[in-house]
C-alpha cells in the first residue's frame, strides 16, 4: 500500500508555495489522537501525520515531516490560533517568513475535514492508529487524483480529467503489480 501510495504522489504536480495547516480529533480504541493535515492553495493534500498529542513537539515534528517531503520552504503558512503552530515554528529557528494565523483564513482546511469524517463514519470508527494512517493518506491520496472533476467544468474537460486520472491509476497499479 505504501509503494501505491508514493506511486501516485509521484504524478500529482508539486505543492504550490502558500500551504494551508489544521487539525482534527479522531478516537481510536478510546484515547483521542490527532490527524495534521497540510493542503496547498489548489486543494492538493501535502501530507498527513496522526500524533497522540497536540503540543509544539508534534507540531514541530509535522513541520519537518513536511519540509522533508516536500524539499521546499514554502511562502506563507496558513493556521488556526493553535499555539502549538506558533511554538513549533519559533523551534524551527524562524525556517517559515510568512505565518498568518486566523479563523477565517483556514476554512478551506475546516471543509476539507468532511472527506476524513466521512470515512471514519463509513468504517464504524478506526480501530488501529497505524492503521488509519495508512488507510487515510491512501484515501486522501485518491481523493486529490481523482476527486478533482468540478461541477463546473464543461463536459469536455471532465472527460479529459477522468482520462489523464486513469491513466495514473493504471501507470500507478502497474508500478505496484512489478514490486511485488
Amino acid at each position: 500500500m505504501v509503494l501505491l501510495i508514493k506511486a501516485l504522489r509521484s504524478y500529482q504536480s508539486p505543492a504550490s508555495d502558500k500551504w494551508h495547516l489544521d487539525e482534527v480529533c479522531l478516537k481510536i480504541q478510546d484515547k483521542y489522537y490527532w490527524l495534521w493535515r497540510a493542503l496547498d492553495d489548489q486543494d492538493q493534500e501535502i501530507d498527513i501525520l496522526l500524533q497522540s498529542r497536540r503540543n509544539a513537539k508534534a507540531a514541530k515534528r509535522f513541520f519537518l515531516k513536511l519540509l522533508g517531503k516536500e524539499g521546499f520552504i514554502p511562502r506563507a503558512i496558513i493556521t488556526d490560533k493553535l499555539a502549538s503552530y506558533k511554538a513549533g515554528l519559533r523551534k524551527l529557528g524562524g525556517l517559515f517568513p510568512d505565518h498568518r494565523k486566523h479563523k477565517s483564513l483556514n476554512n478551506r482546511m475546516e471543509g476539507s475535514h468532511q472527506h476524513v469524517r466521512k470515512q471514519e463514519r463509513i468504517k464504524r470508527r478506526f480501530r488501529n492508529p497505524l492503521h488509519c494512517q495508512k488507510f487515510l493518506s491512501l484515501s486522501l491520496t485518491l481523493r486529490t487524483c481523482f476527486g478533482r472533476i468540478s461541477h463546473k467544468l464543461k463536459a469536455s474537460a471532465r472527460r479529459v480529467h477522468k482520462h489523464q486520472a486513469l491513466s495514473i491509476w493504471h501507470q500507478s497499479t502497474q508500478t505496484q503489480e512489478n514490486f511485488v
